[in-house]
């Protein structure tokens, strides 16, 4: 069905290569020598010596640790491990002309797929008119038919975004995949920045760096433009499900920085259509609730009855437009990774616009050509469940075992609709302080957009490293890393 696999910037030349010597370096131009924005950095290092970078990662990772900076990783017993947020000390750069390019790609997708949630949820004319598939949606995991015709406050679905950028061979920026839901990671992109500032000034001395540590000034600010009551009266929460959650560092450290109450599901309750905080003076009524509570675990009246973690009774306080959703409820189907290839014909029908940045090519299972070709490649493809995140649902073919394989054929044949298949793009490289050396290693890079009065693409994101040695997989709970990521200023 889509025939982008040839027209995507040489798909089957990217999955067939040797591997990182095909990627684009961030840090080396094609002479080995350092791009011309990182020279004033490459010449302190040479100045002072690696032996300073050594001393210096020391002093972040204690640094990290003493400040409790942590994420968990699950094993296969859902036991929860706790580690300290594994950071590169050595930040990528991104210069301003490219910000700019990124900024306003950012935004038209952020716009264009806000109009497709509430085109879906309420006159599905995207649908009536043969762009997406009407089965695709319908037959997705977080199509919640329990919020049709609810119409949030201001129309806005898309609160909070964390779009995951790559760059392929020849250094074009590529969206991997949106994050709608409830992405994560924005506190460890201001952790980091607050590291990298405080071990290494003389680095920041030489570049005029644009800041990121604005973030939660700019949330609150978003969240207050939501409230029923007006922005001056607007209580607050962040809804978390609690200390086992592995994100709940991020949820601790938002509440704090934004000078709102964190609660669980218990702390809350709704009555006659309106949410309440309870407090030692008794009941409090909520306006915002940003919630990291999956769609699944918010309501129990609506969606699972037996969750403990979220508020019953908090969608029909909503539909009554009694208090607003940060996301808001189903928009987790615009980031479904088989929606994802639609993007750019949404942003063509709902904006009128080229899109500013492109997809990764990208084979739907729902297609029989399209199947056909991956089962008979699975070796040169990467194979992602739709709705999963965190590397978890995913083969990486190149790496892959025959078991492994003839596992995920039997998945994909099973249930064509939660797979689609992309052919392996050599993600860009930089160089990270590793054991005393300098290494290259695979990267990518997740901004977060803010949608409140206006969209505001904070500049930076978290630069996600794979830290094992010819991996492509970035993410954390898979033994990734971290980067501070500069933009720098005009």
């Amino acid at each position: 069905m889509l025939r982008q696999f040839q027209s995507g910037g040489g798909g089957q030349t990217q999955s067939q290569s040797a591997g990182p010597a095909m990627a684009y370096h961030e840090f080396y131009s094609d002479n080995f020598l350092p791009r011309e924005h990182y020279r004033p950095m490459w010449e302190h290092i040479q100045g002072t010596g690696q032996q300073m970078l050594g001393a210096k990662a020391h002093e972040a990772h204690l640094a990290l640790h003493t400040e409790g900076v942590t994420f968990t990783v699950y094993s296969d017993q859902d036991e929860g491990i706790e580690r300290v947020w594994p950071f590169d000390i050595l930040p990528r750069i991104i210069t301003a002309d490219e910000w700019t390019m990124l900024e306003a790609g950012l935004k038209q997708r952020i716009r264009a797929l806000n109009l497709f949630l509430k085109d879906i949820y309420h006159g599905q004319r995207i649908l009536k008119d043969g762009v997406v598939p009407p089965e695709l949606i319908y037959r997705g995991k977080d199509f919640r038919r329990e919020i049709m015709d609810i119409d949030p406050p201001h129309d806005i679905y898309t609160h909070i975004s964390g779009v995951d950028l790559i760059r392929d061979e020849a250094g074009r920026y590529l969206v991997l995949e949106d994050n709608l839901r409830t992405p994560s990671g924005v506190s460890y992109m201001i952790e980091n920045r607050i590291v990298e500032r405080r071990i290494l000034p003389e680095f920041f001395a030489r570049y005029k760096v644009r800041r990121v540590e604005h973030y939660p000034a700019l949330l609150l600010q978003a969240l207050r433009f939501l409230s029923p009551r007006g922005p001056d009266e607007a209580t607050i929460v962040v809804l978390t499900p609690g200390i086992y959650n592995s994100a709940y560092f991020e949820h601790t450290f938002l509440a704090k920085e934004m000078g709102v109450e964190l609660a669980e599901g218990r702390d809350l309750v709704c009555e006659n259509d309106k949410v309440y905080l309870k407090t030692t003076q008794g009941l409090r009524r909520v306006d915002v609730v940003y919630r990291r509570v999956d769609d699944d675990f918010l309501d129990p009246l609506v969606f699972r009855a037996d969750s403990t973690l979220g508020v019953a009774g908090i969608i029909d306080a909503w539909r009554a437009g009694n208090v607003a959703l940060v996301n808001a409820p189903g928009s987790g189907i615009a980031d479904d990774k088989a929606v994802y290839a639609y993007v750019p014909e949404i942003i063509r029908y709902y904006l009128g616009e080229a899109p500013i940045l492109q997809n990764v090519p990208t084979y739907q299972m729902t297609d029989h050509q399209d199947r056909a070709y991956v089962l008979d490649n699975m070796e040169r493809m990467v194979i992602k469940a739709v709705a999963e995140s965190g590397g978890y649902g995913m083969l990486m073919g190149p790496a892959s075992t025959a078991a492994q394989r003839a596992e995920f054929v039997k998945k994909i044949n099973e249930n064509p609709r939660n797979y689609i298949a992309q052919p392996v793009v050599q993600l860009s490289r930089h160089i990270c302080y590793l054991d005393g050396e300098l290494e290259s290693r695979h990267l990518d890079l997740r901004p977060f957009i803010i949608y409140g009065d206006g969209i505001e693409v904070v500049p930076g994101g978290l630069t996600r490293v794979a830290l094992t040695k010819g991996s492509l997989v970035v993410n954390s709970s898979q033994g990734g890393g971290s980067k501070d990521t500069w933009v720098l200023a005009d």
